[in-house]
């Protein structure tokens, strides 16, 4: 049974054992979860260090249509992002890119690369298309808006963004920390704090938490 094995891999993996959450993997025989069960193998071969094994087995692996080699470009671009190999991730997903121009994931990755790189108007076209391809998919809208809050630029253009967000998705913890950071640099103190408290109470983070120190400790608060 396909889900036994999954199961027994991701204990085996919690417990460090990756050898045997590869090999419970290898048995499942369901052809339509073989491909994925594929490309989690290949990152565990990753997290024991064998990154060039593990973008071998990606490599080798038949994607049987696009969802699938969109998977497998993905997983390939989350290896060599996680092992610092970046320039190479965005050479992956750059070529994805252009062989498959309508998928939201592939634009939204190399734009979360390039935002890395400090590379913010790449970052931006990228967004904007990709919010353009899914316009009820909050996580673009939200990504955009942050990251003007956190530059301390365009706060008008970063609430707009994070209020659609906000629509479509009202209560995600990150996006209720994004428009209260937001509110914070706008220095609207109180509603930034309403926002964090939300966000905080639903996902209690590091990211949030910090955050919701700062505004705290700007309105004086400091115990």
């Amino acid at each position: 049974d396909a889900d036994a094995h999954i199961m027994l891999a991701r204990i085996a993996e919690e417990q460090g054992r990756y050898d045997d959450a590869i090999a419970e993997l290898a048995r499942i025989d369901d052809p339509t979860m073989q491909y994925s069960a594929l490309m989690r193998q290949a990152t565990l071969r990753a997290k024991q260090g064998q990154i060039d094994v593990a973008l071998g087995m990606i490599d080798d692996a038949n994607a049987q249509d696009d969802e699938e080699r969109m998977v497998g470009v993905l997983s390939k671009a989350q290896i060599l992002r996680d092992a610092g190999r970046v320039p190479q991730a965005i050479s992956v997903l750059e070529a994805a890119d252009r062989a498959m121009p309508d998928v939201f994931e592939i634009k939204y990755e190399l734009a979360m690369l390039f935002e890395r790189q400090g590379k913010m108007s790449a970052m931006e076209r990228l967004l904007r298309q990709a919010i353009k391809l899914e316009p009820d998919n909050p996580h673009a809208y939200n990504a955009l808006g942050y990251t003007f809050a956190e530059m301390n630029t365009r706060l008008s253009d970063a609430q707009d963004l994070i209020t659609q967000a906000l629509e479509l998705a009202p209560d995600d913890p990150f996006i209720l920390d994004s428009m209260g950071w937001v509110k914070f640099r706008m220095k609207e103190y109180s509603a930034a704090v309403e926002y964090l408290q939300r966000a905080f109470i639903q996902k209690p983070s590091t990211e949030i938490a910090l955050h919701l120190v700062e505004v705290l400790w700007v309105q004086g608060k400091k115990d």
